[in-house]
């Protein structure tokens, strides 16, 4: 399998297994990434699509990327986007270093740690019909469409539901203005009884109940990353810019409480040399630590007060990207005399001091693309266009390598859908327990009607256990595994509505746990790319990206939907 950098698996196969080092730090036992059973057909951690060796080759497509569209969107690619421009500009810094609110809203509308203070003001209440207000930039001439009425609209979607079929409960539109190529969307986070999205310089939440605006909070800049996950107590602290223009750095952080709106701390961190200034940040929340990653380095921040707790460590490798999670574990780079980075760890780092617990070397040439579970430990690993899927044990050492077969695979992760940001964490297509690795196959996107099926791993071996057929013409893609059954989206088609499925251990046949009515189907599909959280027997659907055709399309555009009984 095959994995380059933000872009999905390309097409082939799992390949020669990836050699785990033999006795890397006098750890890890030998195992596959070479030593895989017989049933494993020689070719990639090759062919992209289907986890392999750590060495075969596959097929470049143009500029040497393989092209793999997602269904229902454009292919996915890593870098440029929307944020282009800008980050053309800071690679152009980079290279010229190497030659030489319900009762109210609350809105944010200063603040820093260079002498400003975060100032709030309250603003109009949200409109009772659901649909958001608008807090875009000052001067804009977008042209004002107006609001949909949503309520009306989910209304008149659930008159039309079948017996069995949970409700559309509410609908939401992206209610800010954006610039010109949109914005990617951040979220959803759900705090007790509210949800809550980010996109460019506005955070709102909202009633998980009936999607009421409760509060909304305006940046002091545009936002450039942020974790997948709040602390359990509700703080979040995202990434901001400082800067405007293509002299924009992400650089800022911005400490919010999600529970209620409110700004924290606001400073900013030092980036420094080529690889930093051309690393998209990684960021983390383990506990009341934030950690923010790129290439050379990680920094880590006190959530609850902004405190520094760690940044450079003792030694020439280097943290650089975390997963969101109870426990701390980090991909980390070292410096080589190559300079090229591509000497790398999983390590597992206690988020408080940034003590190194633990060490397991990834072979040389390999990289860590992706955390697809923290525990138990799931790697997803990349060499040029070479993918692997790797388990290792608690204490680092390595467990086994999945045995792809001859099948496609599919995930959904940040880095294929975001514009900006490099996060280790947080796909769709994917899930773990301590038995079991499942993973989702990549539909023929030649068939007018693709479906695709969930394969099971046996988590000691590798081994295929069993594989799940999706319903005819939709596709499921693993979530997480609940009560020792696999949840699953099931994505909406043309007539049909999507919704949550689940399988035993065991297998079977997928059985619904929400299944949302066939006449939201198109509101559904109309989502762009869309993250999906299943809390308190509802979904929670949004667009990972928000922008239209003309000027101000972008306020009305759909961003998010829930639907429960």
């Amino acid at each position: 399998m095959t994995q380059p950098p933000g872009q999905q698996p390309p097409q082939g196969g799992f390949g020669a297994p990836y050699d785990p080092p033999p006795g890397s730090y006098g750890t890890q036992p030998p195992g596959p990434y070479g030593t895989q059973p017989p049933a494993q057909a020689a070719g990639p951690y090759g062919p992209a699509a289907r986890p392999g060796p750590y060495d075969a080759p596959t097929q470049p497509g143009p500029h040497g990327v393989p092209s793999q569209p997602q269904p229902g969107g454009p292919a996915s690619g890593g870098g440029g986007g929307f944020f282009r421009g800008r980050r053309g500009a800071v690679i152009g810094a980079a290279l010229a270093v190497v030659l030489l609110a319900g009762g109210g809203v609350w809105l944010a509308t200063s603040g820093g740690d260079d002498g400003t203070k975060p100032t709030a003001k309250k603003s109009a209440a949200p409109k009772p019909d659901g649909s958001s207000t608008s807090d875009g930039k000052s001067g804009d001439k977008g042209k004002d469409k107006g609001p949909h009425d949503l309520r009306a609209e989910a209304d008149g979607i659930n008159a039309k539901r079948k017996p069995g079929e949970a409700k559309l409960l509410w609908l939401q539109e992206g209610g800010v203005d954006l610039p010109r190529n949109g914005s990617d969307v951040y979220g959803p986070w759900v705090v007790g009884d509210t949800v809550v999205k980010a996109m460019y310089h506005t955070v709102s939440g909202y009633s998980v109940a009936d999607g009421s605006q409760k509060w909304s909070l305006r940046l002091p800049a545009a936002m450039c990353a942020a974790p997948s996950q709040a602390t359990a107590d509700g703080k979040i602290v995202l990434g901001v810019e400082s800067g405007h223009g293509d002299q924009a750095l992400c650089n800022a952080l911005q400490m919010v409480d999600l529970d209620t709106g409110k700004a924290g701390w606001h400073k900013t961190y030092k980036r420094q040399g080529a690889w930093d200034l051309l690393s998209d940040p990684a960021m983390a929340i383990n506990g009341d630590t934030v950690t923010v990653g790129r290439k050379t380095r990680t920094d880590a921040f006190r959530v609850s007060d902004g405190k520094v707790l760690f940044g450079e460590l003792p030694g020439n490798c280097q943290p650089f990207g975390f997963a969101s999670g109870p426990v701390a574990v980090a991909a980390a780079s070292c410096q080589t005399a190559a300079d090229d980075h591509k000497e790398q760890l999983v390590e597992r780092i206690d988020p408080a001091t940034g003590k190194v617990q633990w060490t397991y070397k990834v072979k040389k040439g390999w990289e860590v693309a992706q955390f697809y579970s923290v525990s138990p430990l799931v790697v997803s690993l990349k060499k040029d266009r070479d993918w692997a899927v790797i388990m290792l044990n608690a204490d680092g050492t390595y467990r086994s390598q999945l045995v792809g077969g001859t099948e496609n695979y599919m995930t959904r992760c940040d880095t294929d859908v975001v514009s900006y940001g490099k996060n280790l964490d947080n796909c769709l297509g994917v899930a773990a327990d301590e038995k079991t690795v499942y993973l989702a196959t990549k539909p023929d996107e030649s068939d007018p009607d693709p479906t695709n099926k969930v394969i099971a791993f046996d988590m000691a071996s590798g081994q295929t256990r069993w594989k799940a057929s999706a319903p005819a013409g939709q596709t499921l893609m693993p979530m997480r595994v609940e009560g020792g059954r696999l949840l699953m989206y099931l994505s909406a088609a043309k007539n049909k509505g999507g919704g949550i499925a689940s399988l035993p251990s065991t297998g079977g046949t997928p059985q619904m746990v929400l299944r949302h009515p066939a006449s939201a189907a198109e509101a559904e599909r109309g989502l762009f790319d869309t993250r999906v959280a299943y809390v308190n027997g509802r979904s929670l659907l949004v667009s990972t990206t928000i922008t239209g055709i003309e000027d101000g399309d972008e306020k009305w555009a759909k961003s998010m939907a829930a639907f429960g009984s």
